[in-house]
């Protein structure tokens, strides 16, 4: 597959060298399993200007199917001026003589991943009732999309397949296959006059347009044709088939109940009036968009609110809502997210419910202590084979680093930059979930610049969590931050009122002893665990004998014996036994380091000879040894 994927590209890729067209992307592989689905191939691509993955949609005429040129300006035309949010989006067209190269969104078709759901394993039961929850939703796109093409464009469509709906980056559904969508407005509506010519995988006629033709549709309401097509499509999609339902052919006896196959039984009622052999009594697109959103339910016979009681549709709802909702209505909605984070597909919780919730705090009135934690939480299931869709190789979804970057980390990095309080102490304690993914780069120039703030921060509870957060970011701070602008903060945060606060910058200290450089050691650890044996609280002096105990090794010999000890000696004789205690086993310690560089230690300095190099003592004392001798015993 890998090597058709690739030869697609390259011929491509030379097709575009011999014609010397220009395109603002650079083509990738060729979509192969859309291959004769359609008049079009289909390309991924990536936008040459900030390398943002596109498709490629390229038509060509040949010999063979110059015929089909209209079709394809058709959809070309009708993709530029149809703007919808659930039809695919236009973004550039580059076209030469017959040679058109559309780039939209980019998208994959919805076969592919339909009919890769693996349904043999011992969780078929519940992957196929999220998968029936999953296509509930993609249809309830798809009605919108053709209730506003019939009734607000009073248009057609004519075209209505598995193969014209593709799926978004973040798995929702989009409507294409434009190359027939026409309005009785149009001049010479390319439906109604050569509808017929185009070659379809399935035939979705209904059955006035096998009697009389495509021009039968002029004198009905638009969407006649949609409706009935919609029907196909349902059978096709929950059936995973790609047979039509036996009603399409003459007779079209209505369906049985063995023949409703996986369609849910509350729509089944709806699906045989989706699919009335007769043009006036079928059911529109949008009444049945009105019924499932309970707008209608009880209406021929259908419960309705199939569409309305759906999870999925429910969440979408809710997020388009989210900027003007209430504070209590954005807390409940948060609410639900974090109970069912696990149950989303995962395209759709990376690419649309976690940019939704980073876009939340540009409104307001969001709990940064929940949507951060829910944020690490919705991204944990990109790395998961949910149930609900099919599996991770086939549907050709993988988070990898760079997308993780772009999609989750910076954004999150960005709220660093926010002097709300209650975000920066979300994003502190939240960082074990994403410390692993920064560079240092990001952690240096993006982060430390306002991290940094929250040491001089009035509220303790900040300044605090600035100084334990610390030791998680430390590895990756350079040299400079390290050894002088860390220990400029720690120095003041070593006097800082709160008792707590000074104890655990006392302990950071002692953590990041082995990374600091051998100056900055000798400067700044015994007077920093010099001033934490005399704090008046208890567990700041127990910090500090244990931090020396911890740094025994980070202390040159001299400075171990002639420094080091005398400031133990305060811990020895405290009042409170738990300072008492490890001081003497510090003691020990350095008492056992001094002992062990004092074994090693020649037995005398003096010369071979057994003399003192009288020089030397003259020099220090400003006296001869005899006169020395004669001081001191005279």
């Amino acid at each position: 597959m890998d090597l058709l994927r690739n030869l697609g590209s390259a011929a491509a890729s030379s097709l575009l060298q011999k014609s010397g067209i220009t395109l603002p992307y650079s083509l990738g592989s060729k979509v192969t399993e859309y291959d004769g689905k359609s008049i079009w191939n289909l390309y991924d691509a990536t936008k040459k200007d900030d390398s943002s993955v596109v498709s490629v949609f390229h038509f060509d005429a040949s010999a063979s199917n110059r015929h089909l040129v209209p079709f394809a300006k058709n959809a070309l035309k009708k993709l530029r001026t149809t703007r919808h949010p659930d039809i695919l989006k236009f973004l550039d067209v580059v076209e030469q003589g017959d040679s058109i190269w559309i780039m939209t969104e980019r998208v994959r078709p919805l076969r592919s991943v339909l009919f890769s759901w693996d349904n043999g394993t011992a969780k078929a039961k519940e992957k196929n009732k999220a998968r029936e929850e999953w296509t509930i939703w993609g249809l309830h796109r798809v009605a919108i999309s053709l209730a506003f093409l019939n009734d607000t464009c009073a248009s057609s469509h004519g075209n209505i397949s598995i193969d014209s709906i593709f799926l978004s980056p973040s798995g929702e559904w989009r409507l294409g296959g434009l190359e027939t969508l026409s309005s009785t407005k149009d001049e010479n509506p390319i439906l109604f006059t050569i509808g017929q010519q185009l070659p379809r995988p399935l035939d979705v006629s209904s059955p006035e347009v096998k009697k009389s033709g495509w021009n039968a549709l002029k004198e009905s309401p638009s969407g006649v044709c949609d409706a009935y097509a919609l029907g196909i499509l349902m059978h096709c999609v929950f059936n995973l088939t790609n047979e039509p339902p036996q009603t399409v052919h003459p007779p079209h006896s209505a369906p049985t109940a063995s023949s409703r196959g996986s369609i849910p039984t509350e729509i089944f009622p709806l699906f045989k009036k989706l699919l009335n052999p007769s043009a006036k009594p079928r059911l529109s697109c949008q009444a049945f968009l009105d019924i499932g959103m309970g707008v209608k339910a009880g209406v021929d016979g259908a419960p309705g609110r199939f569409f309305v009681d759906n999870h999925l549709v429910k969440v979408c709802s809710q997020l388009e809502g989210f900027p003007l909702a209430s504070d209590g209505e954005k807390l409940e909605f948060l609410k639900t997210l974090k109970e069912s984070a696990s149950s989303f597909p995962p395209e759709f919780a990376i690419h649309r419910l976690i940019p939704a919730l980073i876009a939340s705090f540009e409104h307001g009135g969001t709990s940064a202590a929940t949507v951060i934690p829910l944020i690490f939480e919705l991204s944990k299931i990109a790395n998961t084979d949910p149930v609900g869709l099919a599996d991770q190789p086939k549907r050709g979804f993988q988070m990898d680093p760079a997308q993780y970057k772009t999609v989750i980390l910076m954004p999150v990095v960005k709220l660093y930059a926010r002097p709300d309080r209650g975000t920066r102490m979300a994003l502190l304690e939240a960082l074990p979930e994403y410390e692993g993914k920064l560079d240092e780069k990001t952690v240096q120039d993006t982060i430390w610049p306002h991290f940094q703030t929250g040491f001089a921060d009035t509220i303790p509870v900040i300044r605090e969590a600035t100084v334990k957060a610390v030791s998680v970011l430390a590895p990756k701070f350079s040299s400079r931050i390290l050894n002088n602008d860390l220990l400029r903060h720690l120095a003041k945060a070593q006097s800082d009122p709160e008792p707590s606060i000074r104890t655990n910058t006392c302990i950071l200290i002692a953590r990041l002893a082995p990374s600091l450089s051998a100056i900055t050691k000798k400067k700044v650890l015994i007077p920093a665990f010099s001033k934490a044996l005399k704090d008046p609280f208890v567990h700041a002096r127990v910090a500090g004998v244990m931090g020396l105990t911890a740094c025994v090794e980070s202390f040159d010999i001299e400075d171990a014996a002639t420094k080091v000890l005398g400031i133990i000696g305060s811990g020895l004789i405290d009042k409170e036994k738990i300072v008492r205690d490890p001081a003497f086993k510090c003691l020990e310690s350095y008492r056992a380091k001094v002992q062990a560089y004092a074994d090693s230690m020649p037995e005398t300095a003096l010369l071979p000879d057994g003399s003192a190099p009288a020089a030397s003592i003259t020099s220090y004392t400003g006296q001869a040894p005899s006169d020395l001798l004669s001081a001191a015993t005279g």
